[in-house]
């Protein structure tokens, strides 16, 4: 697996993370057990960077996590989240200092460390400064518990301000074949500020695959059956516009997923995807993603295949994008 820098100062990580979500069911049904063997998967296929959050299941994922570095003494390199009130109307944020500090000591409880590598506000706090969430996020870091910091759907604009403040190491937004809008400004913002960016939802929630998904499997998801690019007419749309990147991967004997990560890690060294699973079947179909390399005519047929705003559908319902930083 190849490496990547997190952020200007941190340390050196796969190039692919994982995402850690799944472990909570939000995609379907899953089994402690079989989060555990994901991570051993993920571990063997050279994997060491893992991003949770304090609410995938209500802080389920990190204790999954925490078990199986007891378990195994493995040192991976850690993210999680914190700052969205759960119980709460969506979209409702605590970014002060109290309420992030006590969030952070909860999640190393259930991680069981003191401390981890990278900390994410999940989302701002609209009527309290950026500036003021990053002096509080640089403290963390200064007392040692935290090796750096950064925030999850924001804007560029956002990022500058709150990096007149202090380095921020990574900004997690989403980002895909499919959703392509960090395109305009975020992308290139990290890039100057010396900001890894970190791309969640890289493989579509799931709709790059090597198979497609009838539709009633999708809908029976109630995150899927909400989302405009999963519901009809789009969902079949979006089916058919996608057939020829299949059939593309397919013929250099690529698998989907895998050549969706590889097109990702090709916009720039910067960028760090963590696509996310619970099954370590489908993480091997594209843990070698970063083994994969495009010639200039497989660029511009991507580009000709999927060019920017083939997607079918908004990535989000108006219910879903709730305290979601918009910009452009």
């Amino acid at each position: 697996m190849a490496r990547r820098k997190l952020g200007q100062s941190g340390p050196e990580v796969s190039a692919i993370g994982l995402g850690c979500m799944n472990f909570s069911g939000f995609y379907g049904k899953t089994t402690r057990d079989e989060s555990l063997a994901t991570l051993d998967a993920a571990w063997t296929a050279g994997i060491n960077f893992f991003d949770t959050s304090d609410i995938y299941g209500n802080g389920l994922s990190e204790e999954i996590i925490g078990d199986w570095l007891r378990n195994t003494g493995h040192q991976p390199v850690i993210a999680t989240k914190g700052g969205i009130v759960t119980g709460a109307p969506r979209g409702t944020a605590d970014n002060t200092a109290d309420g992030l500090r006590a969030r952070l000591e909860a999640s190393f409880t259930r991680l069981g460390v003191d401390h981890v590598a990278l900390y994410y506000v999940h989302r701002r706090q609209f009527d309290l400064p950026i500036e003021t969430v990053t002096e509080t996020l640089e403290r963390f870091r200064e007392e040692g518990l935290i090796g750096g910091f950064g925030f999850s759907e924001i804007s560029p604009a956002s990022l500058r301000r709150a990096a007149s403040v202090a380095p921020v190491a990574a900004v997690q937004n989403e980002y895909s074949l499919w959703t392509r809008l960090p395109e305009l400004g975020m992308i290139q913002a990290c890039k100057e500020l010396g900001t890894t960016f970190v791309p969640f939802s890289p493989l579509a929630r799931g709709f790059f695959s090597d198979n497609e998904r009838e539709f009633e499997a999708v809908t029976a998801l109630p995150f899927l059956h909400a989302n405009p690019r999963f519901s009809q007419p789009n969902y079949d749309l979006n089916r058919r516009a996608f057939a020829p990147f299949r059939a593309f991967s397919k013929a250099r004997g690529w698998s989907v997923p895998a050549a969706a990560l590889a097109w990702i890690l090709d916009q720039g060294d910067h960028l760090i995807p963590i696509p996310g699973t619970r099954s370590p079947e489908h993480l091997n179909a594209w843990a070698a993603a970063s083994d994969i390399s495009f010639t200039p005519e497989d660029r511009l047929e991507i580009q000709r295949l999927l060019p920017v705003g083939w997607a079918h559908g908004d990535r989000y319902s108006d219910a879903q994008i709730v305290g979601i930083e918009r910009y452009c």
